[in-house]
């Protein structure tokens, strides 16, 4: 019973009957109803197999998957073509939808039933040689009615080995080709679409995420390109060693960038070590297997190539998983996007390996699952972007806040700095002063030549340190903003013949010439801050003579009328000393700034006098600008607008009433160092002097004494300080007594006139002894002015 079962096996193939079809068949599938014969050694010809059919083995599946084998196969399928119109005579296609096969052999018979090789393609030949340009193999079949044709294939593929044999009408195959190519115009469409996307967010944003996504998507679709056909039937249609290499080359490619995407875009460095160590491991692998596969036979690169595959789709989806258990934000999206492709690409592995059958869900799995990974991977690119977006907004803030502190901080560092020196500055002046103003009284006396030579020689130096001094108390106030103009009849002559009296003897001393002229037609009286004007122009002077080493200095005052009262005067400094490039506004005026680093040790200087300089002229509405060459010299130009005093307004001269002797003055003054200057200075000048060390001491004294005016040598704040002081004020009004107090600055003495009504005259240090004759003589001893207590 035994025997009878095998024999009964061996000649089941040769019972098999033909597959019947007829006029009205529009596809028939051949995998259930072909035979299979295996030839192991590949040496079996066509006469073998026609002579032992016993070879053959009915085939029970839809499909022939015999995975990776180095096997010949033999297929052998028996058609019988029985229309209901005996008339009806059609061509039939026999389809073969597996490209990557190397060499197909198609066996058929002749009209006197002998057999030839019809047909022989296969990607290892070049496309052109295809009877039927298409993708999949086609095969022209004729039948004529009640015809019977047995059809023999041999496949040889040192790749995977599949036989999806379907038989069409030629009309049916046209008018189902539409629905295929819509499908994967569809999937190759979005992959094309997803490679544009991130394309424009890489150029956009820069992330190297972005870059390596690119050339991953571009190396697997190319791939299948390349496994489905179109890559040989439109890329490289005549390079059949490219056709078969390009697959394990872009199946590395692939695995290569897409670790490296996952690294990044996972940063699978800070999630896990392991899992980083085996990405990149895997991409040393696809690196491996690119060289491979240009170096080595095809059948070797593939294998390798498809065991990286799914070593790949297995780590690449745990480091999603991971990524995202540890919190990842893009992490549930990307797992969720590679799902579905992973899952494409296990079936489409599976089915490339034998495991599962070759349908067009298996066939194109990849490709689907690749399409729908590039959408939901979208998300995932639009929520990376989003919390980038989230990260440099919570960073930008911080940074603000951080920056604000650290202005703040710095406000009030730079606060502090300018109280400092302005605190510093105040201290130097008081001793300053009365340095000067000894070395003043000393020159009042009889000196012998070398000893007026060393007085001269210290008092000029102890102005020089008191100019640096005022320099530096002028750039806190100022930025302090503690500055404003003060606006008072001004004499341009008496100006002008101030700053010659002062500068003229300073350029001869070097061998140049000093001059000044004004424009004829201007008036001579102007309502300005002459203080601050003086202070402008002494700079420009002091730094043109001292840039210059020959020729001269030339200070000019032009001007045009705006309107009746209005004019625009333009006060000139021009030299012929060492001039300088051009440089930027900004870059001339900033603080401590020199044109050269060496001027500060052959020159001398803080290189802060233009920057006070066009401060102060900034500060009176005006604008300082230059002109420079170097070698040629240089012009500065302070542009003011001011309003002329009219002839009506003007101030006259008043002639002498008093002299000196006659008049007494009351000097409060608690300084050891300023009490004997200011006291030395009135006795010199001739005045008898009262002296008293507080308010309350000068009250007492007022009660006691006549007096004709008032000096506050000290602090007016000390004065202030209490009731009882501060009724020297009040008893000064009530006497009609002149009050004549000693400002450190401009800007203290603007501010205490502001506060105190009973001060008369602000005398601003450094004072000399002419500021101190000139004061009092216009209150004392002029027609009209001052009046005595007992007056």
């Amino acid at each position: 019973m035994r025997y009878l079962l095998i024999m009964m096996l061996g000649w089941l193939p040769m019972l098999a009957g033909a597959v019947e079809f007829d006029e009205t068949t529009q596809s028939l599938p051949l995998g259930r109803v072909m035979q299979v014969f295996e030839d192991v050694g590949g040496q079996a010809t066509l006469s073998d197999v026609i002579a032992n059919p016993g070879l053959f083995k009915l085939h029970t599946k839809d499909t022939l998957n015999a995975g990776y084998s180095r096997s010949a196969f033999w297929l052998k399928i028996d058609l019988q073509y029985l229309p209901k119109d005996p008339t009806a005579h059609r061509t039939w296609l026999m389809e073969l939808a597996y490209p990557p096969l190397d060499n197909i052999d198609l066996y058929l018979a002749d009209a006197a039933g002998n057999y030839y090789l019809a047909e022989r393609t296969g990607d290892a030949l070049p496309f052109g040689n295809r009877q039927i340009k298409e993708n999949n193999y086609l095969f022209e079949l004729n039948f004529s009615p009640g015809q019977s044709q047995t059809v023999y294939l041999r496949l040889a593929s040192e790749g995977s080995i599949q036989a999806p044999l379907t038989l069409w009408s030629a009309q049916a195959y046209l008018e189902e080709q539409p629905q295929r190519i819509y499908v994967l115009g569809l999937i190759y469409g979005v992959l094309l679409g997803m490679l544009v996307y991130n394309l424009f967010i890489y150029i956009s944003v820069r992330d190297t995420s972005y870059l390596y996504y690119i050339v991953y998507m571009a190396s697997f679709g190319l791939y299948q390109l390349a496994v489905n056909g179109a890559a040989v039937q439109y890329f490289w249609p005549n390079n059949p060693w490219w056709a078969n290499a390009s697959v394990p080359f872009l199946i590395g490619s692939a695995a290569l960038f897409g670790c490296q995407f996952a690294r990044s875009f996972l940063q699978i460095g800070s999630q896990s070590r392991w899992l980083d160590r085996a990405l990149i491991l895997l991409m040393g692998v696809g690196a491996l297997v690119m060289l491979l596969s240009l170096i080595t036979s095809y059948a070797v690169a593939l294998r390798l190539a498809t065991a990286l595959a799914l070593a790949f789709i297995v780590v690449i989806f745990v480091a999603g998983v991971v990524a995202w258990a540890r919190g990842l934000r893009v992490a549930r999206y990307f797992v969720i996007a590679w799902s579905a492709f992973l899952l494409g690409g296990l079936v489409n592995t599976l089915m490339v390996l034998g495991y599962l059958p070759n349908v067009f869900l298996t066939m194109y799995a990849s490709q689907i699952g690749s399409a729908v990974e590039g959408c939901l991977l979208s998300l995932a690119l639009a929520d990376r972007i989003n919390a980038m977006r989230d990260l440099h907004a919570r960073t930008l803030q911080e940074t603000g806040q951080k920056l604000a502190a650290m202005n703040q901080q710095l406000a009030r560092t730079n606060q502090l700095k300018d109280e400092f020196l302005s605190t510093v500055t105040h201290e130097l002046r008081t001793p300053m002063n009365g340095v000067i103003g000894s070395l003043e009284l000393i020159k009042t006396l009889d000196m012998g030549s070398e000893l007026e030579f060393y007085t001269q020689t210290a008092e000029g130096s102890a102005r020089q340190m008191m100019g640096m001094v005022n320099g530096i108390l002028s750039l806190t106030e100022l930025q302090a903003g503690r500055l404003t103009a003060e606006l008072q009849p001004l004499s341009l002559g008496e100006l002008l013949k101030g700053l010659s009296a002062e500068f003229a003897p300073k350029a001869r001393n070097k061998g140049l010439t000093f001059s000044y002229d004004i424009a004829h037609g201007l008036p001579d009286h102007w309502v300005g801050d002459e203080a601050k004007i003086r202070q402008c122009l002494e700079c420009l002077l002091d730094n043109a003579i001292k840039f210059t080493c020959e020729g001269g200095v030339i200070l000019r005052v032009t001007g045009k009328a705006i309107d009746e009262a209005r004019w625009s005067l333009a006060f000139n400094v021009i030299d012929s000393g060492i001039g300088f490039v051009h440089q930027e506004r900004a870059e001339l005026y900033q603080h401590f700034f020199q044109v050269d680093g060496s001027m500060t040790r052959n020159y001398g200087g803080l290189g802060i006098g233009l920057a006070i300089c066009r401060r102060l002229v900034e500060l009176m509405g005006g604008q300082l600008t230059h002109h420079s060459l170097p070698r040629q010299g240089s012009q500065f130009q302070v542009s003011l607008e001011l309003e002329a005093l009219a002839p009506a307004t003007q101030s006259t001269i008043l002639s002498l009433k008093k002299s000196p002797m006659e008049c007494a003055v009351l000097l409060v003054e608690d300084h050891d160092v300023g009490a004997p200057d200011l006291y030395g200075m009135l006795l010199a000048l001739g005045y008898r002097v009262h002296c008293a060390d507080s308010g309350q001491a000068a009250i007492d004294l007022l009660r006691r004494e006549r007096v004709d005016a008032v000096l506050l040598g000290c602090p007016l704040a000390r004065i202030t300080a209490t009731s009882k002081d501060a009724q020297l004020l009040t008893l000064a009004v009530c006497l009609q007594l002149p009050v004549l107090a000693v400002f450190e600055s401009a800007a203290e003495a603007q501010a205490a006139r502001g506060q105190v009504d009973a001060i008369t005259d602000a005398l601003i240090k450094p004072l000399g002894i002419d500021d101190v004759q000139h004061a009092l003589a216009q209150r004392l001893l002029v027609v009209g002015e001052g009046k005595s207590a007992g007056s």
